[in-house]
């Protein structure tokens, strides 16, 4: 088995590596940048090929230079990167879409995205205040249709600007109105999502699987528990017993269980530390396999604990988290 390297291939026919770095940090004040651009470099000198991004993250232009870095010094070619970026929310108006790209290809100083995804499937209001709210701290939410902004995206593909589109946080009811639109062009490739052993996302995973759309995990060990989005309250899932049980067994870390539950169901996996010696043991995901009944324990984890329910989109007809899947 390949201890590094598994990819998933999408339905417009590019290959996605199975795990993924994600470069996430939404803490205020955010994770300083100088340490994203060195997390992303360690990263990628651990093995990962995969980087996830996104406007909202405002790491965009670390992420690029460490990618820059790492090509000039022939760690990696471009091309072996397969880099994502998203779409924020108040960017979805049609006419803002390609603009919003071209200004993360600007921030990354790259040429292409890999992956440009629709952060989440609701519209707030335009302009550069990203969580703009009211007089009252309301948050201010917007009526774009999500379709007409798909159209847009499909642009962003036909531009070469981004070799394949998709969505986040869509549940499948909305995920089936992109699906149904008149005159679909391409078809979303992935839906990216909380995924984990305490909220496994088995009938949206069994869902997208029927249409040829990957499921890819965000969350999958739940270790970052950023006060402003997390309960405080809510269970560690790295130490739950039975992972802890199944570590002993395999003889490796509850991540690494975690991580290995996912892959194995065909999700692509993002993993997320900006610790070296915990980004080396990830990348070791594809160097042993669970069995069918410890598999089937896992799954029997799931409670439906989602630990970001994005609240702050709450009360729009297309927040995603109310539908059971």
């Amino acid at each position: 088995m390949n201890s590094k390297h598994s990819y998933v291939t999408l339905n417009d026919g590019p290959l996605i590596p199975a795990l993924g770095f994600g470069t996430c940090t939404p803490e205020e004040p955010y994770v300083p940048k100088s340490k994203a651009l060195e997390a992303t470099k360690l990263a990628i000198d651990a093995g990962f090929l995969h980087i996830d991004t996104a406007y909202t993250y405002q790491v965009e232009e670390e992420v690029g230079q460490a990618i820059r870095n790492k090509t000039e010094e022939d760690t990696v070619k471009r091309e072996d990167i397969f880099l994502t970026s998203k779409l924020w929310c108040t960017f979805f108006h049609p006419d803002l879409v390609q603009p919003s790209l071209e200004r993360s290809l600007a921030n990354l100083k790259l040429d292409y995205v890999d992956l440009y995804l629709m952060h989440y499937p609701v519209s707030m209001k335009q302009g550069d205040d990203l969580f703009p709210t009211d007089e009252h701290g309301k948050p201010i939410l917007d009526t774009v249709d999500f379709c007409a902004t798909w159209e847009a995206m499909e642009k962003c593909k036909d531009a070469r600007l981004a070799k394949s589109i998709g969505v986040s946080n869509f549940n499948h009811r909305l995920l089936e109105r992109i699906l149904n639109k008149p005159g679909l062009k391409h078809k979303p490739v992935c839906n990216q999502v909380e995924c984990h052993p305490y909220l496994n996302q088995g009938k949206l995973l069994d869902f997208c699987k029927t249409k040829d759309i990957v499921l890819v995990a965000y969350g999958a060990l739940r270790t970052q528990r950023y006060k402003r989005w997390v309960d405080q309250n809510s269970p560690v899932l790295l130490n739950d017993p039975v992972l802890g049980a199944l570590a002993k067994k395999y003889n490796r870390s509850a991540a690494l269980i975690a991580l290995r539950y996912q892959v194995q169901r065909g999700v692509v996996t993002l993993a997320q530390s900006f610790k070296e010696q915990e980004m080396k043991e990830n990348v070791q995901v594809f160097g042993f396999q669970l069995s069918l009944e410890d598999m089937k324990m896992i799954d029997g984890l799931n409670r439906n604990c989602r630990y970001i329910p994005a609240e702050f989109l709450l009360g729009h007809p297309n927040y995603p988290f109310s539908d059971e899947y």
